[in-house]
């Protein structure tokens, strides 16, 4: 995804179109007819977690990678953990914090703590292939916990480029490595708890492909990601600074 630069989003004030006003209990009763889809919404949820459970899975290679203390293996990312869930980080070589993708970017922002994966015996990682000498100052610099490592020279596709963008989830079986599931494009919204505290509100993500009623407000889609030329999350790390996003060359 490109970068946009936004200098200003849609205003919501008093003027701006909202739901109808009704009283408490008229409120109730139309609360309690979405709960009765959001519950159905959940069960077809378990139903395909379930069908997850019962995914063949097929071999990996235990591949090299470059990480904060030099080269490691696969095997060894599992931290002594039966699985591994890793997240496919885009890199964009040579381009500065700023035009690195924003969509990745949204994609793991929110999940900073993977105590509780680690409480269930998985661990979890971050792979891009970009070097790891760009990987390891803008880890630092967006204050990301969660190990990274470099898979510049992976060529395997559930490992190298062709995953990017992915989170990929691994079974380990003694010496071997097993891919079990991975999940792309707007299956990586698992991740992306503001997204879903968005789509609890009154106007929802604000964003142009949403079915909202007219008069919302909304922008194009994925704007809401970047602001002046930086992914959103940048501008709340030590020395952002705006930055003219035309320079950017994915």
């Amino acid at each position: 995804m490109n970068s946009v630069n936004i200098l200003a989003m849609v205003t919501i004030d008093a003027s701006t179109p909202a739901p109808a006003v009704v009283d408490r209990d008229t409120w109730t009763r139309e609360r309690t007819r979405l709960l009765d889809r959001e519950k159905a919404h959940t069960r077809e949820g378990d139903a395909i977690a379930a069908a997850r459970r019962r995914m063949p899975m097929t071999e990996v290679p235990d591949v090299e990678l470059i990480g904060a203390g030099g080269a490691t293996t696969l095997l060894d990312v599992f931290d002594g953990r039966s699985q591994l869930i890793v997240y496919k980080h885009m890199w964009h070589e040579g381009q500065p914090f700023e035009g690195q993708c924003e969509g990745c970017t949204a994609s793991i922002w929110d999940f900073h703590d993977a105590s509780y994966l680690h409480a269930r015996g998985v661990s979890f990682a971050v792979l891009s292939r970009g070097p790891w000498a760009e990987l390891a100052p803008f880890r630092a610099f967006m204050g990301y916990t969660h190990p990274w490592f470099s898979v510049e020279h992976v060529d395997d596709p559930l490992l190298g480029a062709e995953t990017e963008g992915a989170y990929v989830a691994l079974l380990r079986r003694g010496e071997q490595v097993f891919a079990t599931n991975w999940i792309t494009g707007r299956g990586v919204e698992v991740a992306m708890t503001s997204l879903s505290l968005l789509d609890m509100t009154a106007y929802g993500r604000q964003e142009e492909w949403e079915d909202s009623p007219a008069g919302w407000p909304q922008d194009p889609t994925f704007t809401g990601w970047s602001r002046d030329g930086r992914p959103v999350p940048q501008w709340s790390r030590p020395g952002a600074t705006r930055v003219d996003a035309s320079a950017h060359h994915h």
